[in-house]
C-alpha cells in the first residue's frame, strides 16, 4: 500500500460523500459521516484523503493528548500544561480497527505499578491519538457492542475515561467520527446510528464514460503515486484554502427564523425522534451556507442538510430501507416564504474554490471532476459480497408430482418474540443471546491471567498476595504486589449465535394463508436475531433437493429480502434440507468455532422426496435429525400443520432432533420463547404440565 494518499479532488463522482466530508471539516460539530454502500465505490479512499485537507492543529508541545497550547485540558495525564506557544501538526486520522481490543482503544493502565506504588502509568489509546482530529472505523457495522459503548460514551461527553479498581485517567476525546459499511454485512445499533451526524448511499456509476474514468485513474495512481499526487496538487490545495475560508466565514452565518422554523417543520414532518436531528440539520445548513460563501441559510441549504441528515434517523425496524420522500421534504418547505439574504462580503481565499457548483446551483458543491489530470477514486472490487448468494431459481416438480409452484407471497405483519438461547455456556462474540464467558457482565470468579492483564479482580489479588507480605520485607501500609500476585476476574455475560433456519417451501405449505403467516413468524425471529447480534442463514427445501438461499451473515434485512421472494411448490425433500442444515453448520463450525448454532425447522413434517440420496424420504429424515441431535446441535421445530386433521409429523421430527416442538398459531400467541427459552429442556419443562 503506497504511502501517498490518493488526492481527494481526484475522487470521480459521489458528490454527496464528497461534499458531507467537506462539511465536517469545515464544521466539526456537524458530527461526522456515516457511508454505507456497496464494494467499490471510494468510501474508503475517500475517508483516508480527507485528512491531507484539514488545517494544521496547534499542539502542546510533548503532550501525548494533542492539548491546545492556548486553553489546555486542566486533567491532561500529561500536564499540568501551562497556556502558551505551541507546534503545529498535521491532523491525524486514527483507524479503529474491527477487531481491536478495549485496552487498544482507551489506553492501558499498568494495573501493578499503580497497586504497588500508587502511580498512574497510563498508555494512552485510539480515542487519545484521534483527539481534534478524525476517528476511522471501516465495517463499523461490525464492532463488537463493548467498543460501540465506549464510542458513544466518548462522543456524548467529549472525553474518554479509563478505570481499574478505584484508579482512574480521564482525558479529553473530542474527534470526528467517520464510518463506513456495507448494509448487506449488517446494521448498526439505533443508538450508534443516531451519534452520526450525516449519512449517505454511495453505488458505483452505470454510466460507461464514468467507469471507464475510474479505471483510468486508479491505473494512473498504482504506476506513479507520487507523480499521480503532484498532479492533482493544485486541485488539494484549492479545496483546502476553500475549507479554510469557510471555517473562517462559519462564525458570521445567520441562521434565521424561517430557516429555523423550516428545520423544526421537516423533523416533524418526517416524525423523527428526539432533537437531534433539527440540531445536526442546523449546523449542516449553517456549514452549507459558509461552504458556499454566504452569511444567510437558505431554503436550499436547509433542503440539502435534509438531505443528509435525516435518512437514517427514519427508520423503524431493520427491514425499512433508509431514504427519504424529496416530494414530500419539497412540499413541507415550499410551505415557507424565502428568506431575503442579506448582502453578502467578498469571501476569503479563491473567489469560487475551484468549485464550479453546488447542490443548489450556488458554489455549494464539490471540487470539479473535468478539466484535471487523469486521477481518481481507488475503487475496491466490484465482486458480489461474500455473504451474498445468487437469487433461488425454482425447481419443477419432480416426475410432475406435487403440487405446481405458486407465486411468492407476502408476510404476516412481524411480531415481538421473547428470547430464544442455546443451553450451555458459550465463549463467542459478544451478544445478547445465551450465556457465556466475555469480557464484559457480571464477576463470576478469578483466575490468573492468561497474557495481559484486564479485568482485575482485587480481592482474589489481595487474597494471593497477603500470605507474603512478611517474606518480602513488607514496610509501611503499602501492598507488596508480584505479577504473580494478579488475578484476572472471570466475567458471564451474553453471546450471539449463529441461527439457521430451515423452512419448508414445497408444495403442502404452498396455502397462501399459512405461507403468509410462516413467513410473518420467520420475520419475527430475523428482528429478534437482529436485536441480539446474531449472525443468520436460510435453507430452503422444495421440489428435488434443498439450497443454502443465504450463507450466514450477520445481514438480516437480506435474509427478509429472500425469504419475501420464496415460491412454493413441488415435493417436501425434507431429510436433504437436513443434511444441508447439517453440511452448513459443519463448515460454520470450522470458520467461526467459538459461534453456537441454533436450528430453527420451519415444516408440516411431511416428507415425500428423498432427493438425489435416494431411499425412503421418511427414514432419510429420521436417520438425518438424529444425525443433528447426535452433534448436540440445539433446535426447534416450527409446527405448521393446520386442520381439522392432523397427523403429528413435525412432532416426530422434533423428537427425533431432541428438540421442542411449538404450532404455528403458537406463535402468533407470543408464546413461543416461553416453551423454547432453552431448546433443550423446553420438552421436560412441558411434561408435568401435560400429567397434570
Amino acid at each position: 500500500m503506497s504511502s501517498v494518499p490518493f488526492p481527494f479532488s481526484a475522487v470521480v463522482g459521489q458528490d454527496n460523500l464528497r461534499l458531507a466530508l467537506l462539511l465536517n471539516a469545515v464544521s466539526p460539530a456537524v458530527g461526522g459521516v456515516l457511508v454505507r454502500g456497496e464494494k467499490g465505490t471510494a468510501k474508503s479512499t475517500a475517508v483516508r484523503a480527507l485528512s491531507a485537507l484539514l488545517p494544521q492543529v496547534d499542539v502542546v508541545p510533548g503532550c501525548r493528548f494533542s492539548c491546545a497550547p492556548t486553553a489546555p485540558d486542566p486533567a491532561c495525564p500529561d500536564g499540568p500544561h501551562e497556556p502558551g506557544t505551541g507546534t503545529d501538526r498535521p491532523a491525524r486520522m486514527v483507524e479503529l480497527p474491527v477487531g481491536a481490543s478495549e485496552d487498544r482503544l482507551v489506553g492501558a493502565l499498568d494495573i501493578e505499578r499503580a497497586l504497588a506504588e500508587g502511580v498512574k502509568a497510563f498508555e494512552p489509546g485510539l480515542l487519545a491519538d484521534a483527539h481534534r482530529g478524525i476517528l476511522y472505523v471501516d465495517e463499523v457495522n461490525l464492532l463488537h457492542d463493548h467498543l460501540i459503548d465506549l464510542l458513544l460514551d466518548a462522543a456524548a461527553m467529549g472525553a474518554s475515561y479509563v478505570e481499574r479498581e478505584g484508579v482512574s485517567v480521564r482525558h479529553a476525546a473530542r474527534f470526528l467520527l467517520v464510518g463506513t459499511m456495507n448494509p448487506e454485512e449488517g446494521e448498526l445499533r439505533p443508538q450508534l446510528l443516531d451519534r452520526f451526524g450525516l449519512t449517505v448511499e454511495v453505488a458505483a456509476s452505470r454510466e460507461p464514460e464514468q467507469r471507464v474514468e475510474v479505471v483510468r485513474r486508479r491505473l494512473a495512481y498504482e504506476d506513479d503515486p507520487a507523480g499521480f499526487a503532484a498532479r492533482w496538487a493544485g486541485d488539494e490545495s484549492e479545496v483546502r484554502a476553500r475549507v479554510v475560508a469557510a471555517r473562517a466565514l462559519l462564525p458570521q452565518v445567520r441562521l434565521g427564523d424561517t430557516a429555523l422554523l423550516q428545520i423544526a417543520a421537516t423533523c416533524a414532518g418526517f416524525e423523527v425522534d428526539g432533537m437531534r436531528a433539527d440540531i445536526v440539520m442546523a449546523r449542516t445548513a449553517t456549514a452549507l451556507a459558509a461552504w458556499a460563501g454566504r452569511t444567510s441559510v437558505l431554503k436550499e441549504d436547509v433542503r440539502q442538510a435534509a438531505l443528509l441528515a435525516l435518512p437514517h434517523r427514519r427508520r423503524r425496524n431493520p427491514f425499512d430501507a433508509p431514504g427519504l420522500d424529496e416530494d414530500k421534504l419539497d412540499e413541507i418547505l415550499n410551505g415557507f416564504p424565502d428568506e431575503e439574504p442579506e448582502p453578502e462580503p467578498e469571501p476569503e481565499g479563491p473567489d469560487d474554490g475551484g468549485d464550479g457548483g453546488g447542490p443548489d446551483g450556488d458554489g455549494g458543491g464539490v471540487p470539479p471532476q473535468g478539466g484535471g489530470p487523469e486521477t481518481g477514486h481507488a475503487p475496491e472490487e466490484t465482486a458480489a459480497p461474500e455473504d451474498a448468494a445468487p437469487e433461488p431459481q425454482p425447481s419443477a416438480p419432480q416426475g410432475g408430482a406435487g403440487p405446481a409452484e405458486q407465486a411468492a407471497v407476502g408476510a404476516a405483519e412481524p411480531f415481538r418474540t421473547k428470547m430464544l438461547s442455546v443451553p450451555g455456556l458459550g465463549e463467542g462474540a459478544a451478544g445478547r443471546r445465551s450465556r457465556a464467558r466475555t469480557a464484559h457482565g457480571r464477576t463470576t470468579g478469578a483466575q490468573r491471567p492468561r497474557g495481559q492483564l484486564t479485568k482485575l479482580h482485587l480481592a482474589a489479588t489481595v487474597h494471593a498476595a497477603a500470605p507474603h507480605q512478611k517474606a518480602r520485607g513488607r514496610s509501611g501500609r503499602g501492598l507488596v504486589v508480584r505479577r504473580d500476585d494478579l488475578r484476572q476476574a472471570t466475567r458471564e455475560g451474553r453471546e450471539g449465535n449463529l441461527v439457521l433456519f430451515c423452512v419448508d417451501a414445497s408444495g403442502s405449505m404452498a396455502a397462501r394463508q399459512r405461507m403468509g403467516a410462516v413467513k410473518g413468524a420467520v420475520l419475527s425471529l430475523l428482528l429478534d436475531a437482529y436485536q441480539r447480534r446474531d449472525k443468520v442463514g436460510l435453507i430452503t427445501f422444495r421440489g428435488a433437493d434443498a439450497e443454502l438461499a443465504l450463507p450466514p451473515t450477520s445481514s438480516v434485512d437480506a435474509a427478509a429480502a429472500r425469504l419475501e421472494k420464496l415460491p412454493t411448490g413441488g415435493r417436501t425433500p425434507l431429510g436433504p434440507g437436513l443434511l444441508k442444515a447439517h453440511e452448513v453448520l459443519r463448515i460454520e463450525r470450522l470458520r467461526d468455532p467459538s459461534r453456537r448454532p441454533l436450528l430453527v425447522v420451519v415444516t408440516d413434517g411431511r416428507a415425500t422426496s428423498a432427493g438425489a440420496v435416494g431411499g425412503d424420504p421418511r427414514e432419510l429424515s429420521g436417520r438425518s435429525a438424529r444425525l443433528l441431535a447426535a452433534e448436540g446441535i440445539a433446535s426447534v421445530v416450527v409446527d405448521c400443520e393446520s386442520g381439522p386433521v392432523r397427523l403429528g409429523l413435525a412432532g416426530a421430527l422434533a423428537a427425533d432432533l431432541g428438540a421442542p416442538a411449538v404450532t404455528l398459531d403458537g406463535l402468533r400467541a407470543d408464546s413461543l420463547a416461553g416453551l423454547v427459552k432453552n431448546v433443550r429442556t423446553a420438552v421436560t419443562r412441558e411434561t408435568p404440565r401435560r400429567a397434570a
